[in-house]
């Protein structure tokens, strides 16, 4: 990341599968949840080793603690957290999201993040938001019953802005500035007490478009949308990649300077330590070229394609396994610098 002037590295440390972030707090979250509790973790001391590395080359460590999806794994260590489904009035046995009509879940989110934010020094904190399955909230008689309660009726994007505003308030109480998906935006959260003030892109289809409906509404902006390096598609043609411009849609100037980055994204479904390096690099080198670069003092393939290509040999010679741009070869590649 510092060879290509990243700067950020979200650690998006917990999902359905695993939770590996071992939390004193709540030692059964990984106890329970993590793939294996003694082998598969992150701990505490794991966690501020990367910190410190990453700080020592420029580069902040902002975490995500992704709710009330992709929370699968959280429910084995922290029971009554998750949202019991149901089948004809009938609880199914398995279960959904984070149950947001629960006090206790509250209480649970404040202490968790508490303990995160005196772990992870950084001034943000994402807070996820994405992919939630709403019908297991709309099979359960006590959501839905509370949502009568609150006037939601069975507006369920709403029980998930409602939830997501809890979060925003427990994280900004802690000086932490949220960062959250897009679909938290496009559930028309209302921005009360500044909080919240970045927003993530990540769906494809016209993402300018939505970049320009956030920086209209003066929020900043976040750019993944075209830089989903794990997505299906012509992998090694990295021009794809570096002939993005996050600033081509109409709006003012002051709009624009809201979209305060991009970010390249690869997740992890067929991802792991074999082929991690050669997936990644260069592709998102030239990723970071397109990034750091003056939308209008462009740049074209043709021209970027040397320096690319010099830049993947500098990389072999350093020891990383970046693929190559096309055939041919690097000179003395596997000798040190």
């Amino acid at each position: 990341m510092a060879y290509s002037k990243f700067n950020v590295f979200h650690w998006h440390i917990v999902d359905d599968p695993s939770f590996p972030y071992q939390s004193r707090t709540f030692p059964d979250l990984s106890g329970k949840g993590a793939f294996h509790p003694m082998t598969h973790i992150y701990r505490q001391s794991d966690v501020r080793s990367v910190i410190s590395y990453a700080r020592m080359r420029g580069i902040r460590v902002l975490p995500e603690f992704d709710s009330p999806g992709h929370t699968q794994s959280w429910g084995k260590g922290q029971s009554d957290l998750l949202t019991p489904c149901f089948r004809r009035g009938a609880p199914l046995g398995t279960f959904g999201p984070v149950n947001p009509a629960l006090p206790s879940t509250y209480q649970f989110m404040a202490s968790l993040f508490k303990e995160a934010a005196s772990v992870f020094p950084d001034s943000y904190v994402h807070l996820g938001g994405d992919e939630v399955d709403l019908s297991c909230w709309s099979s359960n008689p006590s959501i839905r019953a509370f949502m009568q309660k609150m006037g939601f009726g069975v507006d369920f994007p709403k029980l998930e802005t409602f939830y997501i505003e809890k979060l925003v308030n427990i994280t900004s109480a802690l000086n932490k500035t949220s960062v959250v998906w897009q679909e938290v935006f496009d559930n028309t959260f209302v921005l009360q007490h500044g909080s919240l003030s970045v927003v993530e892109v990540w769906k494809q289809g016209c993402y300018l478009c939505e970049v320009r409906r956030v920086a209209k509404a003066g929020l900043r902006v976040i750019l993944a949308s075209p830089w989903y390096l794990d997505l299906p598609g012509p992998t090694h043609n990295w021009a794809r990649y570096y002939t993005v411009w996050p600033l081509a849609f109409k709006g003012t100037e002051e709009q624009k300077r809201l979209v305060i980055g991009g970010e390249v994204c690869l997740w992890g479904e067929y991802v792991d330590a074999t082929n991690l390096a050669p997936r990644l690099w260069p592709r998102a080198s030239a990723a970071a070229e397109r990034l750091w670069s003056d939308e209008k003092q462009t740049s074209s393939v043709d021209r970027a394609f040397p320096r690319l290509q010099d830049f993947r040999c500098r990389l072999l010679r350093r020891g990383i396994p970046a693929e190559p741009l096309d055939v041919g070869h690097c000179r003395h590649e596997y000798q040190g610098v």
